[in-house]
């Protein structure tokens, strides 16, 4: 996966107010951890930061951070820890940014996706996807931003689980093998719709024989 450029700026005052007063401005409190630095609080451009995942996972992104503090600027290898956003509008409140190294392993949670129409759906099925996510162990630089699964063959009554699944290059799952991703079911009626539809079914031969007798006079 392509790293992806951001800039950020140090900053010096924290609390809830200064992140207000940050948030005001455009920009989007953030903190920096690296296993062999202390944390580092940052400021970056609300805009950027949003357009930098679009259409991806944003836990899922490596960023290339690269730091602006007193005249100095370093770059860091980063992915998301945590991003809050506010319960209502939905807006980013703050991120924190881990450091990460691209020869170590990160475990990461994939989107599944399923492509193409299972032949059981041609025949009334109905498909139901379990399991949304993978959870995998990979190098940052064979992290995906999803995994599609071909559900074509899928007749109703099957079912496909995580050892069916063939994973990209360079990942390994952490799932247990067992687990249902998806399966197709057949169509299921209550005893409600049934009582319905039996009932009118009656009134409609009914009327279909009171038709008749009128034909007849």
């Amino acid at each position: 996966m392509d790293t992806i450029e951001l800039d950020s700026k140090a900053r010096n005052e924290k609390g809830k107010g200064a992140s207000r007063r940050l948030r005001s401005t455009g920009s989007l409190p953030a903190i920096f951890y690296g296993p062999e630095a202390e944390p580092l609080m940052l400021a970056i451009d609300y805009q950027e930061f949003v357009k930098s995942f679009r259409g991806r996972t944003a836990e899922n992104v490596i960023f290339d951070l690269r730091i602006n503090s007193n005249g100095e600027s370093q770059s860091k290898k980063v992915m998301i820890k945590e991003l809050q956003r506010d319960p209502v509008t939905r807006d980013y409140l703050h991120v924190d940014f881990c450091e990460i190294s691209m020869g170590k392993e990160i475990e990461a949670n994939i989107l599944v996706q399923l492509v193409n129409t299972p032949i059981g759906v041609t025949k009334g099925g109905l498909v139901e996807h379990i399991r949304r996510e993978l959870s995998v162990v990979c190098l940052p630089r064979d992290l995906v931003d999803s995994i599609e699964i071909d559900v074509s063959g899928l007749d109703i009554g099957d079912t496909l689980h995580v050892r069916d699944i063939t994973l990209p290059p360079g990942l390994r799952s952490k799932e247990d093998e067992d687990y249902a991703v998806v399966t197709v079911v057949a169509p299921t009626i209550s005893a409600e719709a049934e009582e319905r539809e039996a009932k009118e079914g009656v009134e409609g031969t009914e009327s279909e024989g009171t038709g008749g007798n009128e034909e007849s006079r």
